[in-house]
């Protein structure tokens, strides 16, 4: 690990990355997709709370100079000042530190604590959203404990909803808040997959495909998808792109509905732009999302969308598309959209070409990528 003062020394700045995990996600992969876009004149070390959880480190381009720290202090447990002041002295040395969702707030809090005594770099944090247990409402607790330790960092969000809690429920000035979009290569998904692009799972002549790109994990709620799914036509199959623990559920309720041979879970993709122009109709089903890449992604391949009403989902969405946001949790809803834009395929390609000219106009990769060179630069006083 660096000592302090070598970041000073370096020509290239010297990024800390905190994350709560590094496997493949929506915020790390944005992580790697920002790296990727700085180029080699950038050093970033990444340090996962998890044990040997950093997957998306794959992704990472080579060249790029990176570091898997094995040995920083653990970002989790009891917040006693000696664990926090370990956690304090491992962020000396680097040109600005980046943190990352609830399990990073240890370290935001050692770095309001600390930073002055130790002479720290500057700390920005981002929020993406939050587990199944913060969806309605945030702990009293844990908002406490974020009002206290977001008191010297720079707070970056992804959407409109958590820019209202941060300045409602954590009191961060709007001087150190920043709303950056998510944004996606969106050229990329402008091309026509060949049917075999995903594993496992050929497209065959007349299919239509319903699909989603998500995390299997109980936020997302995919079994839902499943059910909302069962009414659509006999020529649609269910494809849901993605890995996680509920795999085993979301098998179990096509099962259980008689659909498990119209239901097809072909694992994670490493590169959605290849795969997602398969589907014929994209369809998000969690009870939770800020602003999710999936619906981006989606919007660049020329897709129309079903959702129901959470986050920035609504806003995100060319005007066409929002009469079918359906009432968040509403699962019979979510079903009859489907059945609706199943049934009408001229309309879904009309609602596909204004998500594709929404999502090229404001969404795109490039913008984003600016936002955050901006920021950072700014932050530590030097540009990369």
């Amino acid at each position: 690990m660096a000592g302090a003062g070598e970041g000073a020394m370096s020509k290239r700045p010297r990024l800390l990355h905190l994350h709560s995990s590094f496997d493949p996600g929506g915020k790390e992969l944005r992580c790697v997709q920002l790296m990727n876009a700085f180029g080699p004149g950038v050093e970033h070390t990444v340090v996962s709370a998890t044990p040997d959880a950093y997957g998306a480190a794959a992704k990472v381009a080579r060249g790029i100079p990176l570091t898997l720290a094995q040995d920083f202090p653990a970002l989790q447990g009891r917040p006693t000042p000696g664990r926090l002041h370990r956690i304090a002295r491992a962020m000396a040395g680097y040109d600005l530190i980046l943190t990352y969702n609830f399990g990073a707030m240890d370290a935001c809090m050692a770095h309001t604590l600390f930073a002055e005594m130790l002479g720290l770099p500057p700390l920005i944090h981002q929020e993406d959203g939050f587990n199944q247990d913060e969806v309605q409402s945030r702990s009293a607790k844990r908002n406490w404990y974020r009002r206290i330790a977001l008191g010297r960092a720079s707070l970056v969000v992804c959407s409109e909803g958590l820019e209202g809690i941060a300045r409602r429920e954590w009191h961060v000035p709007e001087t150190r808040l920043h709303r950056i979009n998510n944004g996606v290569a969106t050229a990329a998904y402008a091309g026509k997959p060949r049917p075999d692009a995903l594993p496992r799972v050929i497209k065959r002549p007349g299919e239509l495909w319903l699909g989603t790109l998500a995390g299997l994990r109980p936020v997302k709620n995919l079994p839902r998808l499943v059910r909302a799914f069962a009414q659509m036509p006999e020529e649609w199959q269910l494809v849901i792109v993605g890995e996680g623990p509920e795999r085993q559920a979301i098998r179990d309720e096509a099962l259980r509905l008689n659909i498990g041979h119209r239901v097809h879970l072909p694992g994670h993709v490493a590169q959605p732009a290849r795969v997602v122009g398969l589907f014929d109709l994209f369809a998000l089903s969690s009870d939770s999302e800020q602003a999710p890449v999936s619906v981006i992604e989606a919007m660049a391949a020329g897709l129309a969308v079903a959702a129901p009403d959470v986050g920035d989902v609504r806003a995100i969405l060319a005007e066409p598309n929002r009469r079918f946001v359906s009432a968040a949790g509403d699962e019979a809803a979510l079903s009859a959209t489907l059945t609706d834009l199943a049934s009408d395929a001229p309309l879904r390609a009309e609602i596909g070409r204004a998500n594709q000219m929404r999502a090229r106009a404001d969404f795109d990769e490039r913008a984003m990528i600016t936002a955050y060179r901006h920021l950072y630069c700014g932050a530590m006083g030097r540009s990369f």
